[in-house]
């Protein structure tokens, strides 16, 4: 029984990865049930053994999405030195790797108003998880109250995310893209720093 457990839980995870990558990469609407049981290697008639529904698993995936995102922000912040930890947080999220693999980076940037428009779990874990992050960018910053460090960090975040954005979108001009990324950079760092 056990080892049935173990495999159902595996699978489900299997399942949850796979969504994920096609949610980030083709968004909410765009992402079937059908696909993302091939591309997780598994068949379509399965899918009801782990999900009562495709929001259900919409939501299970963004919220694997900003946990996996949130871990790893975490372990890049406790190898920096306190002074460098929005550095290495704003260096991280602004790379071209990361503008150029949407499937494999932030969930905000590819569902945003879409995950706010599915309503429902999909809003509510997509939620959470921004709230979650948020949490992590104010405990790096250095302010005289939490309602500064919290404004601050919601400022932060929505020009790395908007700069991402708008660096995918100029992809078609490699010079512009690439001045995109650099200028939210020095944005959200002068105003981390501020």
């Amino acid at each position: 029984m056990r080892r049935s457990a173990e495999e159902k839980a595996e699978t489900r995870l299997q399942i949850v990865r796979a969504a994920g990558r096609m949610i980030r990469d083709r968004g909410l609407a765009e992402t079937g049930v059908a696909d993302v049981m091939v591309e997780a290697g598994l068949t379509h008639g399965g899918f009801y053994r782990h999900f009562d529904s495709k929001e259900a698993l919409a939501a299970a995936a963004v919220e694997a999405a900003f946990a996996h995102m949130r871990t790893r922000l975490e372990q890049i912040t406790a190898k920096a030195t306190p002074s460098r930890k929005m550095v290495a947080l704003i260096d991280t999220y602004l790379t071209e790797a990361h503008r150029d693999q949407p499937q494999h980076g932030c969930v905000m940037a590819s569902v945003g108003m879409e995950a706010q428009r599915a309503g429902g779990l999909v809003r509510e874990a997509y939620e959470e998880g921004i709230a979650r992050l948020l949490a992590l960018f104010a405990a790096q910053i250095d302010a005289p109250n939490r309602q500064q460090r919290d404004d601050r960090a919601q400022a932060v975040l929505s020009i790395m995310v908007g700069g991402l954005l708008l660096a995918r979108a100029l992809r078609g001009d490699a010079t512009a893209s690439k001045r995109a990324l650099k200028n939210a950079r020095n944005a959200a760092l002068r105003l981390a720093h501020e």
